[in-house]
């Protein structure tokens, strides 16, 4: 195992530990790390970040449970549309993508590249999100919540479609939606959005199983150190403050954007 294989491996703890510490985030780096650090193929990257990111989610949430900060509700109306479009998007949509997407004066972008460049606005995207935080104060539980279930389950299809694509989670998607639309308090929101990702991630994956050769030994190898790091986040998340820590790592996050998109346009 060479130096950057070790800095891979290294990097799923990172990931696991971001996910404790803001509940998301760390599943948008799981992409970059897998291409560019351990050289695999975009395509079958994105379905192992879907193991990965599911496997750890999963594990994450237990702890909200357990502290009852799961809404299983607001988690069930988002999750049946966001499950079905996640599903058929890695079964179908993504094996009929073509290898050649179009080329651009001399430049031909690729299957793999264009899931790369998506990524990164993806990234992009989560990064302003992360950056400008919410503004909007937690509210008190004042009895029923009212559902806006129309959008609630328009955005669940729209992130399942995000995820089966690039393979991240969509914490950045959901929890927004979860605060505003379900009116969840910010922790519950959070509790929710893990297992939200936990479930249609791995269903993602289980559309994958089909289309893509499992490195079975080491998928569960890098999603081991990720879930040690979920651990290791959960217990720093009792001494850092959280929306601070998001905001840095919004701007790390607009860097990994940028890079990824400079170097499959300019140094390729």
């Amino acid at each position: 195992m060479n130096s950057t294989e070790i800095f891979g491996f290294s990097a799923s703890i990172f990931i696991g530990i971001s996910l404790g510490l803001i509940g998301g985030g760390g599943s948008i780096l799981t992409l970059p790390v897998l291409v560019y650090l351990l050289g695999i193929n975009p395509v079958l990257s994105t379905a192992y970040s879907l193991f990965v990111v599911g496997t750890t989610s999963l594990v994450g949430s237990f702890n909200f449970m357990r502290k009852g900060l799961v809404n299983y509700k607001a988690a069930l109306v988002f999750a049946i549309p966001s499950f079905i479009t996640v599903f058929l998007t890695r079964k179908y949509l993504v094996p009929a993508i073509p290898n050649s997407l179009f080329t651009v004066a001399g430049f031909e972008v690729t299957k793999n590249i264009g899931i790369m460049l998506f990524f990164a606005l993806v990234m992009l995207a989560a990064s302003y999100s992360m950056i400008k935080g919410n503004k909007k104060k937690e509210e008190k539980d004042s009895g029923e919540l009212q559902f806006n279930y129309p959008i609630i389950g328009l955005e669940g299809a729209v992130v399942g479609v995000l995820t089966g694509i690039v393979g991240a989670g969509g914490g950045f998607l959901i929890i927004p939606a979860l605060v505003l639309l379900a009116r969840l308090p910010m922790k519950m929101a959070v509790g929710t959005s893990l297992l939200i990702i936990a479930a249609k991630s791995l269903i993602g994956f289980v559309g994958d199983i089909s289309n893509a050769s499992v490195d079975w030994t080491f998928l569960l190898e890098f999603t081991a150190l990720s879930v040690v790091g979920i651990f290791v986040g959960s217990y720093l998340s009792r001494f850092i403050a959280g929306e601070k820590l998001k905001k840095a790592f919004g701007w790390f996050v607009l860097v990994m954007g940028v890079y990824i998109i400079s170097k499959e346009i300019f140094f390729k």
